[in-house]
């Protein structure tokens, strides 16, 4: 079966079929199956393989919570990003759920072009990681007390790497970061992939919470 393969995942049947038919007769997706719990949700993922799941908080026998972890946990090498679906975007869940690996999160109240394009961008490997999600888990890390020494990988990078590292940071995207360093795209994505393999993380949202947890960027410096 070809295309980016989606697995939803909500315990309403109504949510769940308007969910697959946004994508049904759209090019290069394809939805694989349904799972009205997290409990089933992580079953069809070992079953079903799916390059993203659209996945529900609130649900009966396992939360979305717990899948996501569960999922995404690197025992699991699924290689399976998972969005989050939420209804309010002021969800207290968004940031635990950021934390447990989800690729970012989307209101389910989202116009279908919007899923449709969230699904591609994580799917190649993006994550949903608007300014407003940013200052929130800046909000939530300053309540913590930062570590005394950042971590070791970032002497890693070299200044241009830092640079992009910093723009990322504070939730800007590709092509503003290329804009206001005055680079390519293409060598604004080159700096980022790099940043993930240096820091040993998976996307965006966990080079923020690297960032953020390492207590590594002022959030005076994030865009109002």
């Amino acid at each position: 079966m070809d295309g980016i393969r989606v697995l939803i995942v909500d315990d309403q049947p109504l949510v769940r079929r308007g969910l697959r038919s946004v994508f049904e007769g759209l090019p290069g997706i394809v939805t694989v199956g349904e799972s009205p719990d997290g409990l089933d949700a992580v079953r069809d993922v070992r079953r079903l393989r799916p390059d993203v799941v659209l996945m529900d908080v609130n649900m009966p026998r396992m939360d979305g919570l717990e899948a996501t972890r569960r999922i995404c946990a690197p025992e699991e090498n699924s290689g399976t990003r998972v969005i989050i679906l939420t209804m309010y975007d002021r969800d207290e869940h968004v940031f635990e759920a950021l934390r447990t690996g989800a690729s970012g999160f989307l209101l389910k109240d989202s116009p279908d072009s919007t899923l449709e394009q969230a699904v591609r961008e994580v799917a190649a490997g993006e994550a949903l990681l608007s300014p407003s999600v940013t200052r929130r888990l800046i909000g939530e890390f300053a309540r913590r007390p930062s570590l005394s020494t950042p971590g070791a990988e970032l002497s890693h990078l070299t200044d241009r790497e830092l640079d992009v590292f910093r723009l990322l940071v504070c939730g800007h995207s590709n092509q503003e970061i290329a804009r206001m360093l005055v680079l390519g795209e293409s060598t604004v994505k080159s700096h980022v992939q790099h940043l993930y393999q240096k820091l040993g993380v998976r996307d965006r949202v966990q080079v923020v919470i690297y960032a953020y947890e390492n207590g590594l960027i002022d959030r005076r410096l994030l865009p109002a």
